[in-house]
């Protein structure tokens, strides 16, 4: 670029820059002044906020200017600032501004800042217990010489009443406080006035319109027994855990107050709970070069037996896989926290690999331990359960330096499942932050043209590093293994075997692609797992994601890969943001490709790749 054109550009940049900062203060309310302290000036200008238009009348302009000194004044209390001085003006343009309307000002003196100099507790009515008086002291945490703001008055506060609240005095609350401003030596004294009324204790459930729940089943997801001292806890774990089974609308859970009390003085629970629609229909597909395209279709219906429980039909439809299943889900099975799923369907694989098609069944209970969290994924999990699979398959086979078809062979296989599983991840779609371990063992067995006996366990770790405040950026790994013991490559079928490749797996490669392969490219499977991946996720907009990122895999036919096993892809994508997730278009290529590889491949779905 030429140098005149250079410095045209710059200016022009620069001249765009000031009219739009010039631009921007006039949309100011009021034009702040005599604030030195950055942190002070950005809190009194978001209190005073913006106008949309400038003020054409000298009236306006004071009416504004006396606005925003009310506006200030509180910014300035809640900074600690009490000694201020604050001056409403109107300031009228100069003769050389053409006619530009007048502006409202404030002038600022914000004085001195004040510190705490101490704070206590006095109780209005009678005192609670020494054990709750103690809480309430350390509840307020109100440090000596730290800035006297008026918004630090006001968490202690709270924090003082829900300590109280939270052993049992349901009716606690605050009386109004009193608060010594000493201009003298600028110090803060509050004395926080708390009215601690009763100790409450809790009765069962008053149920209101509760829909097609069964009351007793409900009744029985309360974690408190009847006499309980109140916590508020307790209604929040109840209200959670109808909300996470998903059968639910809306769901509201209250304390009655005490004119509901019985003799004894207990308090019922009053719950509410809307239901969802009785039924829905899902569609989704995906795509990808490797596995081609798959379509899905789900139908759900909700709290058919009156305990939240969840009915599931689902139709796959895809170039490699057939399938149609139902699936009942009861959850808060038997004990709150636990969920029994049961499920049963048919099957058609038709993979490079291997040819199956069968009826399969299996049932498990998971167990949640600890409290449920709203709107995080934060659990843990165990899982026990049984699989029941009668299939026929066939696999290909390298017989004289010719690719066959081997011969059907019906299989009949029973598999017990241990599983476990630490979540704690902020979000189940897409994480930013936190890790998940995962764990699962399956003693199995063979009977049919194959017999064997094997344990097949894999483990699973993603971890998830934001660099910065927003989730901008955000870090994630991953890393799983597995291996079946007991057995030869040849005892364990097809279909049970480890596979590698694909959009879940490592991507640049197709479909079962990585790991032993004959000489015509068809994958063989293993009995050994090891998958590695890293993700550099960069939110660009609102709704607009972009991903760089490295996977690697093996599969071995012996308990661990070889280093000659290894397949390493790279590729980029990018995310959109649906609100509840995000759907995800990756393009991967093989670093270190084999003979039938693909130069790249595609992967469209929903949700983060891990």
């Amino acid at each position: 670029m030429a140098p005149s054109r250079l410095a045209l550009a710059v200016s022009a940049a620069l001249a765009l820059g000031v009219a739009a900062t010039d631009a921007r203060a006039q949309q100011s309310k009021a034009r702040i002044e005599g604030v030195a302290d950055e942190e002070l000036l950005e809190a009194i200008q978001r209190a005073v906020g913006e106008a949309k238009t400038p003020a054409t009348t000298r009236f306006e302009a004071r009416r504004r200017a006396r606005a925003a000194a009310d506006d200030a004044i509180a910014a300035l209390r809640t900074q600690g600032y009490y000694g201020y001085e604050v001056e409403p003006d109107v300031v009228d343009p100069d003769d050389d501004e053409g006619g530009a309307p007048p502006r409202a000002v404030i002038k600022v003196t914000p004085g001195p800042r004040f510190r705490f100099a101490g704070a206590g507790v006095a109780w209005v009515g009678e005192e609670p217990s020494p054990e709750v008086v103690i809480s309430a002291d350390q509840a307020m945490a109100i440090r000596r010489g730290a800035p006297g703001r008026a918004a630090d008055v006001l968490a202690a506060e709270g924090r003082i009443v829900a300590a109280i609240q939270k052993r049992g005095y349901a009716d606690a609350g605050p009386a109004p406080r009193e608060v010594i401003v000493d201009h003298a030596d600028h110090t803060v004294r509050p004395t926080f006035r708390i009215e601690a009324g009763e100790l409450v204790h809790m009765d069962g459930l008053t149920l209101r319109e509760i829909g097609r729940t069964n009351a007793d089943w409900l009744r029985g997801l309360a974690p408190w027994e009847e006499g309980d001292v109140y916590d508020p806890e307790d209604i929040a774990e109840l209200e959670r855990r109808l909300l996470d089974t998903g059968a639910y609308d809306s769901v509201a859970v209250s304390l009655q107050p005490k004119t509901a009390a019985d003799a004894q003085g207990r308090r019922p629970v009053l719950v509410t709970v809307t239901d969802r629609a009785r039924r829905t229909l899902e569609i989704s597909a995906g795509y990808s070069t490797s596995e081609g395209a798959g379509f899905d279709l789900r139908r759900t219906r909700y709290n058919r037996f009156g305990r939240a429980d969840t009915t599931t039909y689902t139709l796959r439809l895809a170039e490699l896989e057939q399938r149609f299943e139902g699936k009942l889900a009861l959850p808060h099975w038997r004990r709150p926290q636990q969920t029994l799923t049961m499920l049963a369907g048919v099957y058609n694989e038709r993979t490079d690999a291997y040819d199956a098609a069968g009826v399969m069944a299996n049932a498990d209970v998971t167990r949640r331990f600890g409290r449920t969290t709203a709107l995080t994924a934060a659990s843990t999990y165990v899982t026990a359960g049984i699989s029941l699979d009668a299939s026929r398959s066939a696999e290909k086979r390298r017989v004289n330096n010719v690719t066959v078809r081997d011969q059907e062979r019906s299989i009949f296989t029973v598999a017990v499942l241990g599983a476990a599983a630490l979540d704690r991840s902020n979000d189940p779609l897409n994480p930013t932050k936190g890790w998940r371990v995962e764990a699962r063992g399956e003693p199995t067995a063979t009977l049919g043209d194959v017999q064997a006996l094997y344990l097949k366990a894999q483990a699973q770790g993603t971890m998830y590093f934001s660099l910065d405040e927003e989730a901008k950026t955000v870090l994630a790994g991953r890393l799983k293994f597995g291996t079946i013991g007991g057995a030869v490559v040849d005892e364990v079928a097809a279909p049970r075997r480890f596979y590698a490749g694909g959009g879940g797996s490592v991507r640049g490669y197709g479909w079962q692609a990585v790991g032993p392969r004959l000489s015509d490219n068809t994958p063989q499977g293993g009995l050994s797992l090891l998958e590695t991946s890293f993700e550099v996720r960069r939110q660009i907009t609102e709704r607009w994601g972009a991903v760089a990122f490295v996977d690697a895999g093996a599969v071995g036919t012996d308990s661990f890969p070889t280093g000659d096993d290894y397949s390493v892809g790279a590729g980029v994508g990018v995310r959109y943001n649906l609100g509840f997730g995000p759907i995800r278009a990756d393009i991967a290529m093989p670093l270190n490709k084999r003979k039938g590889d693909a130069d790249f491949q595609i992967y469209i779905s929903i949700g983060q790749a891990f």
